[in-house]
This record gives C-alpha cells, sequence and structure tokens, in this order.
C-alpha cells in the first residue's frame, strides 16, 4: 500500500486509473455476481426490432376493437382484410400490414427522416411484383396503420396555469380565476365568434391517456410475460437489487393484499422535469414532460425508452411551477379509475381477460421539482422535508446563503464524527435525528389548506407548506412511507463537479474562494485554511502561502482515502 501521496500523485498522473477495470472485484464486487447478471441481461434483453412476434397482430387487432370509435370502424376492419392479404401473389412470409409495421419500426429505431423513409418504400415497390401491396408513400402507409394508432387528447389551458379547459369547464372562453382569454389575440382585438373559431389557444396541454396503452402492452404475449418477472423470475436471496426488493413493496403487499394479489397489477414511476427543446444555451423557455416507468418489469428493461410512456406534456414557456397540480389532474383521474375499479384487459401470454389495477408507486425527481410535486417548498430556513422544523440552518455572511447542518445526528451515538466538529460546524452534536413523519401526520399538515392555483395569486399558507399536492386524491398516497424520491443523477453530478472544480482548482467550479475561507474563520474552523495576506517580498509570501495550499491538498487527499 502507498503512503507517500507525491507518489499517489504522480502514478495517477503518468498511468492514469487501472486500465480494464470494469468488474471492482477488489472493492467488494463478486465476479459470480457480474457475471450472472451479464447472463440475465442478454437472454432477456433482446433488440426491439429484430424480436417482435407479428405473428400475433390477429390477437392486438380483437383486443383493441373495443376502443376504436365509430368513424374510424369502417378503417378497423380494413386492418383485419390487410392483416391477412399476403404482400404479393404467392408470398406466404409476409403479409401488408405486418410489411408496413416492420419497416415503420425500422425507420423508428433507425432514425430516417420521412423523405429517406419514402425513397426505401418506392425502390422495394420497384424491387417486388408488380402486382405487390406494398404502400409507394409515407403518407399512403400511414394511412394505412392510422386506426391503430393510440388517442391523444389536446386540452387547452390558461396561460396563467389557473385551470385547463376540460369537463365542465370545457365550453368557457375565458378563465374563472384571473379572466385571461382562452385564444391567443392579436393588438387586443375585441373577441367575436369568428376569432374565438379559428385563433389559436393561449397554451396547451397534451394528454396522452395510460389506460389504452396498458391494453396495447398486454396485448403483445412478450411484453405481458415480461410484466410478470417482479414475481416469477426475480431473485430471492435478500439483496436489493430491484424496486420490489424494497421495503415499500412489501408494505403495499401486506396493507393492501387484494391489490398484490394479481400480479399483473401495475406500479408506476412517475417523473418529471424542466426541458428546453430548442438547445442547452437558452433558458427562454421550459416544457415538461411527465413520464411514467414500470416496475413490474426487470431492472434492465424497467428504465428503456420502449417501456417508459409519456402521459403528459405540459408546454412553456413558462415552468408550472406549483400550479403543475391543475395539469395533472387527468392523469390522476385516471390513475383513481385504475385504482378503484380496474379495466378490463385481454393478457395475450395466458389468453385470457382479467381486471387490470395499478398505482404511483413514487415520484422520481430532482430537489426543485420535488418541491413542486410535494407541495413542499425547498428554500427558506426549513428546507429538508425529512427534518421539517428540526432543520439546522446556517446563515453565511460573506457567501450569502443558507447551508444545513446537523447531519452528524443521523449516525450512531458512539461515531467519532459527532465529537469532530471542527470538520464541520465547529459544534460537538449529541442530538438524536428525528423520526420521519408517516403519511398520516403529513397529511394532517395540508388537509386542511386550500390554495387557488395560478400565476400572480397570493395564497395563505402553512410554514413551508404551499399547497395539498393532487397526489393526496389518490386513496393509497398517504400509506406509502416513501411518496417522493431524488433523483441521485442530479445529486452525483452536482456534487461531483463540485468535488473535482474544488481539487483542480478549476476557475469558476471551485468552491473553495476568500469568501468561503472567512466564513470559515467566523465559524471558528479548519485554521490551516485561514487567508494569508500576500506580501511584495515573494519569498515570505512562498514561506506563508505554500505550507497552507500543501496542508490543504493533504487534508483532501487524506479525506479521499478514507
Amino acid at each position: 500500500m502507498f503512503t507517500d501521496l507525491k507518489l499517489i500523485e504522480e502514478h495517477l498522473i503518468c498511468d492514469g486509473f487501472m486500465n480494464g477495470y470494469t468488474r471492482w472485484s477488489r472493492h467488494g464486487e463478486l465476479l459470480i455476481y457480474r457475471n450472472l447478471i451479464d447472463t440475465e441481461t442478454n437472454d432477456d434483453e433482446t433488440d426491439d426490432f429484430d424480436n417482435d412476434n407479428y405473428d400475433q397482430i390477429d390477437d392486438m387487432l380483437h383486443d383493441i376493437q373495443d376502443d376504436i370509435p365509430n368513424k374510424d370502424f369502417e378503417k378497423f376492419q380494413q386492418l383485419f382484410v390487410d392483416a391477412e392479404k399476403p404482400l404479393y401473389v404467392g408470398c406466404t412470409k409476409f403479409t401488408k400490414l405486418s410489411d408496413v409495421l416492420k419497416l415503420f419500426n425500422l425507420k423508428a429505431n433507425s432514425g430516417w427522416s420521412n423523405k429517406s423513409f419514402t425513397n426505401l418504400l418506392e425502390i422495394l415497390h420497384e424491387m417486388l411484383p408488380e402486382d405487390n401491396e406494398l404502400p409507394v408513400s409515407l403518407y399512403q402507409a400511414k394511412k394505412l396503420v392510422c386506426p391503430m394508432g393510440l388517442e391523444i387528447e389536446r386540452i387547452n389551458a390558461c396561460p396563467n396555469d389557473c385551470m385547463i379547459y376540460r369537463d365542465q369547464y370545457a365550453g368557457l372562453d375565458k378563465c374563472i380565476t384571473c379572466g385571461k382569454s382562452r385564444y391567443k389575440q392579436k393588438n387586443h382585438m375585441e373577441e367575436d365568434d369568428n376569432v374565438k373559431r379559428n385563433a389559436a389557444p393561449a397554451k396547451v396541454l397534451w394528454y396522452f391517456p395510460i389506460i389504452p396503452r396498458l391494453k396495447r402492452l398486454f396485448a403483445n404475449a412478450k411484453d405481458a410475460k415480461l410484466l410478470r418477472w417482479h414475481f416469477e423470475k426475480r431473485s430471492t436471496d435478500g439483496k436489493m437489487r430491484h424496486v420490489v426488493d424494497s421495503p415499500q413493496w412489501r408494505n403495499i403487499d401486506y396493507e393492501f393484499k387484494e391489490f398484490a394479489a394479481e400480479i399483473r397489477n401495475i406500479r408506476f414511476g412517475l417523473s418529471s422535469d424542466g426541458i428546453n427543446p430548442f438547445g442547452n444555451m437558452s433558458s427562454q423557455r421550459s416544457v415538461w414532460p411527465v413520464l411514467l416507468c414500470i416496475y413490474n418489469l426487470p431492472p434492465w428493461l424497467c428504465m428503456k425508452r420502449k417501456y417508459i410512456m409519456m402521459s403528459l406534456l405540459i408546454q412553456g414557456p413558462k415552468q408550472p411551477g406549483n400550479d403543475i397540480d391543475v395539469y395533472l389532474s387527468p392523469l390522476v383521474e385516471d390513475m383513481k379509475k385504475l385504482w378503484n375499479l380496474g379495466v378490463e384487459v385481454y393478457d395475450a401470454y395466458k389468453k385470457e381477460h382479467f381486471q387490470l389495477r395499478a398505482m404511483i408507486f413514487c415520484t422520481i425527481s430532482d430537489f426543485p421539482a420535488y418541491a413542486n410535486l410535494s407541495g413542499y417548498s425547498t428554500k427558506g430556513n426549513k428546507a429538508c422535508p425529512i427534518y421539517e422544523n428540526d432543520t439546522h440552518r446556517l446563515w453565511l455572511e460573506n457567501c450569502k446563503k443558507n447551508v444545513y447542518m446537523g447531519h452528524q445526528r443521523s449516525l450512531p451515538m458512539d461515531h467519532e464524527y459527532r465529537k469532530q466538529g471542527n470538520l464541520f460546524d465547529g459544534k460537538t452534536e449529541n442530538g438524536k435525528a428525528p423520526q420521519p413523519m408517516n403519511g398520516r401526520t403529513t397529511f394532517s399538515r395540508v388537509e386542511n389548506l386550500n390554495i387557488v392555483f395560478g400565476k400572480g395569486v397570493k395564497n395563505n399558507c402553512l410554514d413551508n407548506w404551499k399547497k395539498r399536492s393532487i397526489f393526496w386524491e389518490l386513496p393509497y398516497w398517504e400509506k406509502l412511507d416513501v411518496r417522493h424520491c431524488i433523483d441521485p443523477m442530479h445529486i452525483v453530478k452536482n456534487v461531483g463537479e463540485s468535488l473535482i472544480g474544488l481539487l483542480l482548482n478549476i476557475t469558476g467550479r471551485s468552491k473553495d474562494g476568500i469568501k468561503v475561507r472567512r466564513d470559515m474563520i467566523k465559524m471558528g474552523i479548519r485554521p490551516e485554511l485561514a487567508l494569508f495576506r500576500k506580501t511584495k517580498n515573494a519569498r515570505i509570501y512562498h514561506q506563508l502561502v505554500i505550507p497552507c495550499l500543501e496542508l490543504r491538498n493533504n487534508h483532501f487527499a487524506n479525506a479521499c482515502m478514507v
């Protein structure tokens, strides 16, 4: 083992980290377990295009027949004909519908443009016999499969996020809260029937209903089989590899035995965050997608793009903030229906109909979006949603920001860090961490909190609770131990960038500045990192400052080794 830090630094700079060290066997990872996971992944994680079973098109068409609108019924009946019609006379391997679906799948997986896809259809049409049934353009191909398309709801919304024009408000032309027009206006023109009929809506919410998509998922025998993985094929060796191994999954099975009895019932993870569709260099627009991932699937598939459902797309230009509940209402209505009554679904794997139910297992977001989804503000003196009133806040006068201390309370009482206050805030920690609130206690905080949504509306809030989240309307929400989860990607990225910037002294990225040093002096910690006044004599400066910097580097090196 190396003991000279300079020698370690020299080896890292010259040779780098160990090449090919992908399985951390020297840090506790077992080679047998990793090989087992690789084998399972190669066996079960198949390519989306090569292994799609197009022989079950008839079963899928019969399953979705009840969801087809009356206006498309004749077109849908034509699908049955195209599903059996050979691609050309004498062809026994391909049908007209299956061939077009395969080409569409190839187009989507390969990222082809519409023009290149049309050119491919023209070339294939010329290569096949003259009496072939292959479409010769993208328009004809889309027209062929359009009855199989899923429903999309285009819902108008108030530009101030006060309401959406749906259900009893579908026929209104102005917002009931702020009075803003439902439509875009040019030059402050007065509205008339012609303007209302032709004008574009001021803001639009795109809702992709999840119930038809779940039916379509179970209509595929391969996908229906994968949705049983959490019960039939998961490992039971006591190690946590998947959400099914978490205590919350077991608690739900205990609390809701009827729901747990049907292994095909879906448990969703809901995630949302703002994105800029026009590039990363501008922040003038914020679009919020709301995604659903399925935890019934194996761990190598539940986060794959193929199985992630976009349920909502909230258009910008401004982020919805706490008013996101207005846009979540269509999704929550469907989730309540899926929990209380369920829907009848055909399972292509078991060849039977069953009553499908579903629930939202938890939400996943970064810390700012956590506040929007939960209703608890993650800013200010009580920013910690776990400790709330017991949050230890410290205001840094020079940096002009809040820092949150007292993390040693979560350590065992005999842990050495509790006594090493000079490494944290200069105080010895003898307190105990408060117990997290259960769902019923948390709901009592917001049960009587009624607010009016919309930008510019002032509401009377309770401490850091800004609203009663719409998720509390779900009957099972207060029974969950963990309702909102933090996305570790953001935490690792932010902490990692700060740590690397500090160690490498990257300009603009390092947290080690004059203001930080002054705050540490005021707190009475890290005296070895105190500032030294620079003198004109370079020799004196070298004698005063360089030992301090070396001591700092040694301190960080030792901390990294620990």
